[in-house]
């Protein structure tokens, strides 16, 4: 099968996506939209883009939407991806929180895992006992897809390749026979990271207890002005005074209106 898109079918999904989704689909993106969602419509015996159009505004369930968006997202992570954020946590955040002993923190795009692995194995590297502390990661995302894939936490070895040995052998279980170069996220790890879904677009977030922490890095890039303003006015809610933002190297609140206060380059503290 083989179909094209008209102009009004891109405008309707470009609107949708932009509405449930925030993300802004350029026109140069309409190729790739046709490109990622044929095989769908394949799949699924569907002859038009109208036709799937409806299928997704239909499902009460948004499963439809959820797949839709997993086809034209990239998903692209990799372990201590951008350091300095994991540095800042180390050296500026885990000290601070040294006399409570407790910390709270959100990736709020979590991909299939690599961010909050990558903060877990921080946080048990950057305390003396981690016995003696009580760590909580929240992981969300979008996508249910790559989700599944997070909690599995099993990554092939080349997807690892940025993991110091010693870290990798502490912190992770070396597949053998069968699974022999696939590696698992030891139990330690694992047990303090919780993963939901979670859209960013919602008006409340299923947060109850303040945040000392909050990831969200190379997410923004896909958001207009208007959407990225309220996103990270709605972080500074979840936040406790004293409360971190970090997002992308890519990204700037540059001109958005927020009470934030920039202490390091993509880092925002929120004031006490």
């Amino acid at each position: 099968m083989a179909c094209s898109i008209t102009k009004d079918e891109f405008c309707r999904f470009q609107k949708l996506i932009y509405d449930k989704g925030g993300i802004v689909l350029t026109d140069q993106k309409e190729s790739l939209l046709v490109a990622r969602l044929m095989r769908r419509l394949r799949e699924i015996n569907v002859q038009t883009f109208s036709q799937y159009y409806e299928l997704v505004v239909r499902d009460q369930t948004g499963e439809e939407f959820t797949r839709m968006l997993d086809l034209i997202s990239t998903n692209k992570t990799d372990f201590f991806r951008e350091p300095k954020h994991f540095e800042f946590l180390r050296e500026q955040v885990l000290p601070q929180l040294e006399r409570e002993k407790y910390i709270r923190v959100w990736s709020s795009a979590c991909s299939t895992g690599e961010e909050p692995y990558t903060i877990a194995m921080t946080l048990y590297e950057g305390v003396r006992d981690p016995r003696q502390w009580e760590f909580k990661i929240l992981a969300s995302d979008l996508s249910t897809r790559v989700l599944e894939q997070a909690k599995a936490g099993v990554y092939e070895a080349d997807r690892l390749k940025d993991v110091p040995a010693d870290l990798l052998r502490r912190h992770f279980l070396k597949g053998r026979g069968p699974n022999e170069g696939l590696f698992k996220v030891k139990p330690h790890l694992a047990s303090i990271v919780e993963f939901r879904r979670i859209n960013l677009m919602d008006e409340q977030f299923p947060i109850k207890t303040p945040l000392d922490m909050i990831f969200c890095r190379n997410v923004m890039i896909y958001f207009d002005r208007p959407t990225q303003e309220k996103l990270v006015n709605k972080f500074h809610r979840y936040l406790k005074p004293g409360g971190y933002l970090c997002i992308g190297h890519s990204e700037s609140l540059q001109w958005v209106r927020h009470p934030f206060k920039l202490v390091a380059p993509t880092i925002y503290r929120k004031e006490l």
